[in-house]
């Protein structure tokens, strides 16, 4: 279910709106199902033929103020009950007090970065293409851009262009950027001989461009100072007419991302200046004091280094941070660690040396490296739906737990927070109920072929395109939100759906539930089902914003 939806369903529970007039306006099919009558209108419009209805214009104009009239009763119902961005979301029906064992990646997931990270990160890739890999030194008058892109985009490595695709592989037009300038919507269907990407063109499992795949899908939080970079050194080159080979600059522009991080770039200067680089979080502390408190175990499994993870991990848990985990893992290579059975666990001590011994047994207040899943579930026992683990990396920290081995798993997703409160505010609520209504309205009329009624329609679907543009433009001028496109969810939707049972912005949303609470998922109506019955709960299953204030 898309956030939209969610919200909406929520929304119509709450105020006591008819289910089937909200499922016209928001649905997730982009308007009302064929045969359904709207809200206003006639039932069964007669199809008129050409020279057949004299005043089909003063007709067609008077079902649309009529529309109208009733996308503005609508509002305040839907503004009266507006969703807590602070909620936890489901996928899959899951109880918590199934939940024996905690696990948790570390960035992005136990520790926040502020966003002086990605100028960071930016900044220091930039240099090391100048001063590496000799890209030209004027590059370095590009800045990070925090606004320019989102997660969940792809990249055409061959063809150096980045773009929003949907859960059916449909590229949406007006998303597509050729460095900063957008690519006009006749040359991408030129380029791909529509709006389709074949399977065969699309990223491996991981994401990843490789083994002939021409697409590279960035999913990571880090991965957006390297599509930033990527387009502005795209910038330069087109703007100077330099001509260069796309494939290279993307490798080159992945391996300096890359070297920023294994060089230790990142780490040393978020080690030096902690406060600057990690959003301070009380509440990640209250998150793991509240499981231990009640039994439960808990283990950490990062591709970060020991003595960077303990220094995070004082700042904003403390120094007995340790005590807290049952197990601690550095350095894992995820998503190897899930994999590759080859690599034994390492034992770091103290000063961060690597000793030799054999690891029989993982042990409470140690911190080990490498390793694999294999050895882990072998050493502790932790299998199966007893386990919940939470990452920020679809791919990365999910995708295999969940296939492979049966553990539950949580998403992280801190612009979810964001997306929330835009989605809460009376210009989207607006915006998008008369969206939909129109939408559906265009689907009604859309029976009268005469030529005056076409130049009505012709009217109504121009409204609509400005305004789906416009919707794009709450979240981002470029690529609009992350969880969907025009109508469509997004692919980076389609895989969190896969993937995760629950996702939410923040550990901290934990807090607002009992360790025993159950996840329901909301049924959502098909296509080809009525809405009404499948509404009808009488409480919201997703908390709504005026009840958490309450409490």
């Amino acid at each position: 279910m898309t956030t939209a939806a969610a919200a909406a369903a929520a929304v119509a529970r709450g105020a006591g709106v008819r289910a089937a007039a909200v499922a016209a306006l928001w649905g997730g099919g982009g308007g009302t199902a064929a045969g359904r009558r709207p809200r206003s209108g006639p039932a069964r419009p007669l199809c008129t033929a050409p020279g057949t209805a004299p005043d089909m214009k003063r007709y067609l104009w008077e079902r649309y103020q009529e529309a109208k009239r009733s996308t503005d009763e609508l509002v305040p119902s839907i503004m009266s009950n507006l969703l807590n961005p602070d909620a936890i979301f489901s996928n899959n029906e899951m109880s918590l007090s199934d939940i024996e064992i905690y696990g948790f990646d570390y960035d992005y997931t136990l520790v926040f970065y502020s966003k002086h990270l990605h100028t960071l990160i930016f900044n220091a890739a930039r240099d090391l293409l100048i001063n590496e890999h000799r890209y030209p030194v004027e590059i370095r008058k590009y800045e990070y851009d925090p606004n320019f892109a989102i997660r969940g985009l792809h990249y055409d490595v061959q063809r150096a262009v980045l773009m929003k695709i949907d859960a059916f592989h449909y590229i949406q037009l007006g998303t597509v950027y050729r460095g900063h300038s957008v690519v006009p919507d006749e040359e991408v269907i030129e380029m791909y001989e529509g709006s389709h990407v074949p399977l065969e063109q699309m990223s491996d499992f991981y994401g990843k461009s490789s083994h002939g795949h021409t697409m590279k899908q960035f999913m990571d939080i880090f991965s957006l100072p390297e599509m930033t970079l990527l387009s502005c050194v795209n910038e330069h080159f087109l703007k100077n007419n330099i001509d260069y080979e796309p494939v290279h600059l993307y490798k080159d522009v992945k391996d300096s991302i890359r070297d920023v991080h294994i060089k230790g770039i990142m780490y040393r200067a978020i080690e030096a200046d902690i406060e600057k680089y990690i959003c301070y979080a009380e509440q990640t502390r209250a998150v793991l004091a509240k499981l231990a408190d009640h039994g439960k175990k808990m283990f950490l499994i990062t591709n970060s280094p020991s003595s960077f993870v303990d220094k995070g991990m004082r700042y904003i848990v403390g120094k007995d941070w340790r005590d807290l985990f049952d197990v601690v893992i550095v350095q894992a290579e995820k998503p190897n660690f899930f994999n590759d059975k080859r690599r034994p666990f390492r034992k770091v001590n103290e000063k961060g040396v690597l000793l030799w011994d054999k690891i029989h047994k993982l042990q409470k207040g140690q911190i080990y490296k490498q390793g694999n899943l294999y050895e882990f579930l072998k050493l502790t026992g932790w299998r199966g739906s007893r386990v919940l683990y939470f990452g920020d990396h679809i791919y990365s920290d999910l995708a295999d737990l969940t296939l492979k081995h049966g553990w539950r798993t949580g998403a992280i997703i801190p612009e979810l927070r964001s997306e929330l409160k835009i989605m809460n505010t009376e210009q989207y609520i607006q915006t998008m109920t008369w969206l939909q209504t129109l939408t559906g309205l265009l689907e009604q009329m859309q029976v009268h072929r005469d030529a005056e009624s076409q130049l009505v329609l012709e009217e109504w679907k121009k409204e609509r395109k400005e305004m789906r543009e416009m919707t794009k433009s709450f979240f981002n001028a470029q690529f609009g939100s992350l969880f969907r496109t025009d109508q469509n969810p997004t692919y980076f939707l389609r895989r969190l759906s896969r993937f995760a049972d629950i996702y939410m912005a923040s550990l901290s949303c934990l807090l607002n539930y009992d360790v025993n609470h159950t996840f329901y998922p909301r049924r959502t109506p098909l296509q080809h089902e009525l809405p009404a019955w499948s509404d009808r709960a009488t409480t919201s299953r997703a908390p709504l914003l005026q009840e958490a204030q309450a409490k």
